[in-house]
């Protein structure tokens, strides 16, 4: 496949660094920003002071406030706006995309009106073939990336050519992309690590240990699993880069924003006024409820979810969370006697 027009649409962090990946890469990029200041400072100063400081960006990227010019044309249209305003922007989009274009996700999160992984909501507002869509995951903190340290990410794609084509532009000296199959587990992993990482940071904001951290992250691990598992995901998945990789980094970063929530709440700060005092998207927040709704239709016990679910809706004092997960009925760890 030719690729001549690259479009990222969202500005944030993580949406310009991936921009930042691919130009370095040695491909031109377009950087869709919602507000027009920010397409104007990256083209006058190469810079996106709000989400990346002063880290300057690469040459090839280029930005616009324009969204129906960035996507008109374009071969690939890397997604990276809030998940749960995918489907909305998407509607927009669909009448300007042109026949075979690929569509990547980088969001990581569950739609709350339907359930629905990114891909599939993709796939239907878009409607286009699975064939067409990538979703791109891994220990991702964009800002690490935005200073090019050395990183892995997985491509998953149900077509290996499309995962390829993502790989290939993506690749570079410090962004090292491997190819996958497993659309479902890669998208659970990104979704349930996010509320792992809210449990982890109200840990932390209760001064609690690395014991009780690393259990959490451990038996979170086992939780992804078992939904990823019973959604028809390879168990292989969850133990790489886009099930255990992910979920390490985004529970033991600072810079990550769902456990830098949960932190806020831990230390005794009300949803309302986190909400306030966060600037950028925890998506754990948002997706919760949702993944636990995907846990009871298909049958699995989700107690981390359920819990941060309870502390989000105000049943359930932070000081309580980590108490009710060591107080669960004791079982045998491993598989089935």
């Amino acid at each position: 496949m030719s690729v001549d027009k690259i479009t990222v649409l969202g500005a944030g962090s993580w949406g310009t660094t991936y921009a930042a990946v691919i130009a370095d890469a040695g491909f031109p990029v377009t950087l869709w920003a919602r507000r027009p200041e920010v397409a104007a400072e990256i083209n006058s100063t190469h810079t996106n002071e709000r989400y990346l400081g002063e880290r300057v960006l690469p040459e090839g990227l280029s930005a616009t406030d324009d969204d129906i010019a960035a996507v008109t044309d374009a071969d690939v249209i890397v997604l990276a706006v809030p998940a749960q305003t995918l489907r909305e922007n998407l509607t927009r989009w669909k009448p300007h995309l042109r026949t075979g274009v690929k569509l990547v996700s980088l969001m990581k999160g569950i739609e709350v009106d339907t359930g629905k992984r990114m891909s599939e909501v993709i796939a239907e507002v878009a409607e286009v073939a699975d064939s067409q869509i990538a979703v791109v995951s891994g220990p991702n903190l964009a800002r690490e990336i935005a200073d090019r340290q050395p990183t892995a990410t997985v491509v998953a794609s149900s077509d290996i050519t499309t995962a390829e084509v993502v790989a290939e532009i993506s690749a570079n000296a410090y962004f090292r992309p491997y190819t996958n199959t497993d659309v479902v587990g890669v998208e659970i992993g990104g979704a349930i690590k996010n509320i792992i990482a809210l449990s982890v940071g109200i840990a932390d904001g209760q001064k609690l240990g690395d014991n009780s951290k690393a259990s959490i992250i451990t038996r979170g691990l086992a939780e992804t699993s078992r939904l990823a598992a019973a959604m028809g995901a390879e168990a292989h998945t969850l133990s790489g880069l886009a099930g255990l990789g992910d979920l390490v980094a985004t529970c033991a970063s600072p810079l990550s924003r769902n456990r830098t929530f949960g932190r806020h709440l831990g230390e005794g700060m009300s949803l309302e006024d986190v909400i306030a005092h966060t600037s950028q998207t925890a998506e754990g927040v948002k997706s919760a409820p949702a993944v636990l709704a995907l846990g009871r239709r298909n049958g699995v016990d989700l107690p981390i979810t359920e819990a941060v679910c309870a502390v989000l809706a105000g049943k359930l004092q932070v000081d309580e969370l980590a108490g009710l997960l060591l107080s669960r009925k004791r079982k045998h760890e491993g598989p089935p006697a």
